[in-house]
């Protein structure tokens, strides 16, 4: 039976609860973001953060409140990706600043540490949304506030505050037209109250696994494979019919017909009473509604080989990827030994980048240190943290080239005592590229950022991919596996050919105050099909300089800078 105090012992179970439930569902929450590209995902992002935390809590033997608020704290603070995971953070910082001073955790103290939560949150956020994760983290304290001067009976308290956090959740796409129209809840928010229910689960002492691995590198995701477009049909189709009516030869070969009709890979045995059907078709219910007309079915077994084969795909990468995370981590040690050695310097650089071109184009503008990843892999504050630790400077500037990547810069700035720290808020690539270039020795830290950020201000960036998923946004239509040019601010263009989506892109980026285009192509583009597309990108205006330089991004084929 639940008690109504919390002890450190539960606390442990409740948070690793919590952590798995949100685990469980990341795949889930992903499909909730709004944008159809294939890119470091809330979900993902949120379960790594949760995930740095749990596997400190996990080592403690002996948990108290103060040392779990510590790894908890510093576990998801080091290990936060992206601005959910950021935000989480911070929430479960405001929190264990509440928790650890006490022996027991009550519906009182849990109040004032789900206010301070929200509070701290807020706090680390410069332009707060409504309609995010914050709105419901704050929909939850404040019907905690409530309810802990009406009772002191904690599941019904903590029900209750998950009820109302799924009231606000639901309400979000009130708050942000963009989720409106996309017809989704914020994915931030969703996953908050995944934490909740899991830790909920963890209370009432429910059965679940609280080994807290470490979880797989961050998917980078690759353009479509041929190899998974060569599955013609996507599902493979089992069932039994338990014949109701007479199946005789002349029905057995009509429905075969009808199979071959919409599948391949069929095979249908019929017996006296019944019929064992398999087939691989793209609409499972077709088959199914026909069989249904010779009596009722049992044994339905409907799989998504696509997934499946995407799912080898993805853990193959995966394996890539913690290879090459690991021949990195020996190489950053080597280089930072040697760094330490050299005189220290009044200023470095850090900039966040993925490919091999653009990579050497930062190298160019004397970067000191590339942070691997982007789009499709946002690092953590502690990738940020040890990239600090390896720039022998007074005074480093840190370009994230990701929107999503500013929030754990600016926790990186704010964890590092002994340099001073300048996080330039690049939200893309050619924003950073920008940044740097205006870069002013001598001038002080405050009047660089200053010019940094308004001469990034001019810059328009255009981003060219594929889709992963339906949905309608923008004014467009969009499938699965089709190409999309996005904007600063959303979809400019769409269809199903790259050059001409690219070049409708760039047209609308246009204007009569553009001077220089400049274009990067990515890995899954050749040289042949970049410069033909540039070819014909010149024709767009004679007015206007443009640029094309080999990027090697994955995922986005094109990444165009308009200034």
């Amino acid at each position: 039976m639940a008690v109504n105090e919390i002890d450190a012992a539960l606390l442990k179970t409740m948070f690793l609860a919590g952590a798995q439930n949100l685990e469980s569902k990341k795949e889930w929450i992903n499909e909730l973001n709004v944008f159809p590209v294939p890119d470091g995902d809330t979900g993902t992002n949120m379960t790594l953060t949760i995930m740095s935390a749990a596997r400190e809590v996990q080592a403690i033997e002996q948990p108290d409140m103060q040392n779990l608020a510590k790894a908890i704290s510093s576990g998801s603070l080091r290990g936060a990706r992206g601005n959910s995971g950021v935000i989480l953070s911070q929430l479960f910082r405001g929190l264990t600043k509440e928790i650890k001073t006490v022996d027991v955790i009550t519906t009182q103290v849990l109040a004032r540490a789900f206010q301070r939560a929200t509070e701290t949150a807020y706090k680390a956020v410069m332009k707060p949304k409504e309609g995010t994760i914050l709105t419901v983290a704050k929909g939850m304290a404040d019907k905690a506030a409530e309810l802990a001067e009406e009772t002191e009976d904690m599941e019904s308290f903590l029900r209750a505050i998950i009820e109302h956090g799924d009231l606000v959740l639901s309400q979000t796409p009130q708050m942000l037209p963009v989720l409106k129209q996309a017809g989704v809840v914020d994915s931030g928010g969703q996953g908050l109250m995944e934490v909740m229910k899991g830790a909920l689960d963890g209370y009432l002492g429910k059965e679940i696994s609280l080994d807290a691995e470490a979880p797989s590198a961050p998917r980078q995701a690759a353009a479509p494979q041929t190899e998974a477009l060569d599955i013609k049909f996507g599902y493979c189709t089992e069932f039994i019919i338990n014949l109701e009516k007479t199946f005789d030869k002349g029905r057995e070969l009509d429905f075969k017909g009808f199979l071959e009709s919409i599948g391949d890979s069929i095979v249908l045995v019929a017996d006296d009473d019944l019929v064992k059907v398999h087939v691989h078709t793209n609409d499972p219910g077709l088959a199914i509604q026909r069989a249904l007309e010779y009596g009722s079915l049992s044994r339905i077994k409907i799989d998504n080989m696509r997934e499946e084969h995407q799912e080898k795909l993805i853990k193959d990468a995966e394996k890539m990827a913690q290879e090459q995370k690991t021949a990195q981590e020996a190489e950053a040690k080597a280089a930072s030994a040697a760094k330490k050695e050299e005189p220290r310097r009044e200023v470095g650089f850090i900039a966040v980048s993925i490919g091999e071109g653009l990579k050497e184009i930062f190298r160019g503008l004397n970067v000191d240190y590339l942070i691997e990843g982007g789009q499709t892999m946002n690092p953590s504050t502690e990738d940020m943290l040890n990239a600090i630790d390896q720039v022998n400077a007074d005074t480093i500037y840190i370009f994230p080239n990701n929107k999503n990547i500013i929030l754990a810069a600016e926790q990186a700035m704010h964890l590092t005592e002994d340099k001073k720290i300048v996080v330039i808020p690049s939200k893309t690539i050619p924003q950073g590229i920008t940044g740097i270039i205006n870069f002013v020795p001598g001038h002080s830290a405050e009047e660089n950022k200053a010019a940094m950020t308004e001469e990034m201000a001019k810059v328009k960036t255009g981003q060219v991919t594929y889709a992963v998923r339906d949905t309608s946004l923008d004014g467009f239509d969009i499938r699965e596996g089709d190409i999309m040019g996005i904007g600063d601010h959303g979809i400019l263009s769409a269809g199903g050919d790259i050059e001409t989506v690219s070049l409708q892109l760039l047209k609308n980026m246009l204007d009569e105050d553009s001077e220089l285009v400049s274009i990067y192509y990515g890995s899954d583009v050749d040289q042949e099909a970049a410069e033909a597309f540039f070819t014909k990108a010149q024709e767009l205006s004679s007015d206007v300089d443009m640029e094309l330089h080999f990027g090697g991004q994955p995922i986005y084929y094109y990444i165009i800078s308009v200034e």
